[in-house]
């Protein structure tokens, strides 16, 4: 049986795919969620084109947002995007 690729935007279905991120560069895809390996801080762009800051992040922390990009000045390290 195939695995469908398709997944709601709302699902709460894990990712299935994810790459590391490169700051201030889009991400291929609208991410499902951030892993933050290092804590800090990020501001992100969300699916519908807001930025959003978020501070005080702690290492190992599944940020659950729909974002396409992480923007320069992040102080969070080691960020992976989820999709």
């Amino acid at each position: 049986m195939a695995v469908s690729t398709s997944i709601p935007p709302h699902s709460s279905i894990p990712a299935i795919e994810a790459e590391a991120v490169t700051v201030n560069v889009n991400f291929t895809k609208v991410a499902r969620g951030l892993y933050i390996g290092g804590g800090g801080n990020a501001t992100v762009t969300m699916e519908n084109g807001d930025s959003v800051a978020f501070v005080g992040l702690l290492a190992g922390t599944i940020l659950p947002v729909r974002c396409t990009k992480v923007n320069t000045g992040a102080t969070a390290t080691n960020i992976v995007a989820l999709f």
